[in-house]
């Protein structure tokens, strides 16, 4: 009751200005957690399976240490024979909507080849062998993460998947399936990207080439611990979503998609930037009324703690305040949308129009939930096919009379940078045969 009123009697979100945003990228990793992460990571790679069961064992993913933490393909696919069948049919209706975008996504792209004087150059495609795709299976487990990261690998051309989600229900095994996952280890947090970044040859589990997927801040920790030991897709922190609105939005919409994502976690940021004061309050209004009935209430309360509107002036000053934050999630809910829109520069992914909810996007509609959050969308983007694909040059010379002048001159830059080496090389291209 005493939550109830003090909803009643405040705003959810406090309202400030453009001048109080700060356009800080937001540093991801907890420094706690990457001391805590880092022990974990280095009991794994020392000991093996010995370490990852230590962790597993300790912190509840798996039950003793002889408990099974390895699904097979045929386990996962009984998984799948044992769901109703609306459920499966929902789960093989969003793999192929993932699908049928990322397979877009690869036909955006081709082998090159052009020439150069003397011969050709061009580039290939080639995708990693083995991905890590990690799901949470925390406080909501997220079988739809396994779609979109092990469905986007697969169609990338990528031979071997690995899933990881701790504690794997029933539905998150049959998705594992649906997916085309060849294993999913029942192991989360650092524990987990540990194994799959070192492999673990006496647990059937294969050196990683890439990790991707969101999770906590241990398995965001432990990601900035082995990057370079293998590929990540991106260091992810809590979850966020801004909305562009003007005074014709509709305020109960938009307070149902930013408790969509106040749900997700206390740390997550709900965000409106609006031009009109009235649907500012309107909204806080409508977040009071929904946050009543919503099961989720105490979460999603408590990372409104986090979040805020901000007032314009206009359409200009809200777009650079979106820039500004760089947010995961971007919606657009002004007149003339896809003009503001087409206006935006930094963003994880874009939702235009009232009509394009962003949990949408969360549950396949096509393109990847997984996206970079705390400003980091001004120099990445999303995950997609890109980041499990290889993009190498390759030249060939076939006439060294034509391609005279690229060997002398790279004689003269490698004698302008001093590098001796260099210039004799070349030169042996200049001797006649």
């Amino acid at each position: 009751e005493k939550l109830l009123l003090k909803m009643a009697t405040s705003p959810i979100l406090k309202i400030l200005s453009p001048d109080d945003i700060s356009g800080a990228i937001v540093d991801p990793v907890d420094p706690t957690a990457l001391i805590q992460a880092r022990e974990i990571v280095n009991d794994v790679e020392n000991d093996k399976t010995r370490g990852l069961i230590k962790h597993a064992v300790r912190l509840g993913d798996i039950e003793s240490e002889n408990a099974p933490y390895v699904i097979s393909k045929e386990e996962m696919k009984k998984a799948f024979d044992s769901l109703p069948e609306d459920q499966k049919m929902l789960l093989v209706r969003t793999k192929d909507r993932i699908e049928s975008f990322a397979k877009a996504q690869m036909g955006s792209i081709s082998p090159l080849k052009t020439e150069i004087p003397g011969g050709f150059a061009g580039h290939t495609l080639s995708p990693v062998s083995v991905a890590g795709c990690y799901a949470p299976g925390g406080r909501y487990p997220l079988p739809s993460s396994v779609l979109m990261t092990a469905v986007t690998a697969r169609t990338a051309g990528v031979k071997k998947v690995i899933v990881s989600s701790p504690r794997p229900s029933v539905v998150t095994i049959a998705t594992a399936h649906v997916a085309g996952a060849d294993l999913l280890l029942c192991v989360g947090g650092a524990q987990a990207i540990a194994a799959m970044a070192f492999g673990l040859t006496d647990s059937s589990i294969p050196k990683c080439d890439i990790i991707v997927g969101p999770g906590n801040k241990w398995v965001t920790a432990a990601k900035s611990i082995i990057q370079g030991r293998c590929a990540i897709d991106m260091l992810a922190g809590p979850s966020e979503v801004l909305v562009i609105a003007d005074e014709k939005a509709n305020p109960d919409v938009i307070a149902a998609d930013l408790l969509a994502q106040a749900e997700h976690d206390v740390e997550a940021r709900p965000i409106l930037v609006t031009t009109s004061r009235n649907l500012a309050s309107e909204v806080n209004d409508r977040l009071a009324l929904r946050l009543k009935e919503l099961s989720t209430k105490d979460t999603a309360l408590e990372a409104c703690k986090k979040g805020f509107i901000v007032l314009c002036e206009d359409l200009d000053t809200a777009i650079r305040v979106s820039d500004m934050i760089a947010p995961e999630h971007l919606e657009i809910q002004t007149e003339n949308a896809q003009a503001v829109a087409d206006r935006c520069l930094h963003y994880g992914g874009i939702f235009i129009g009232e009509n394009a909810a962003e949990v949408l996007g969360d549950y396949g509609a096509g393109p990847n939930h997984v996206l970079p959050t705390g400003g980091t969308g001004r120099y990445t983007g999303g995950l997609s096919i890109f980041n499990f694909l290889r993009i190498r040059t390759w030249m060939r010379i076939d006439d060294l009379e034509e391609a005279k002048m690229i060997v002398e001159d790279s004689v003269k830059l490698a004698k302008l940078e001093g590098l001796e080496g260099h210039a004799k090389s070349a030169q042996c291209r200049l001797k006649s045969k």
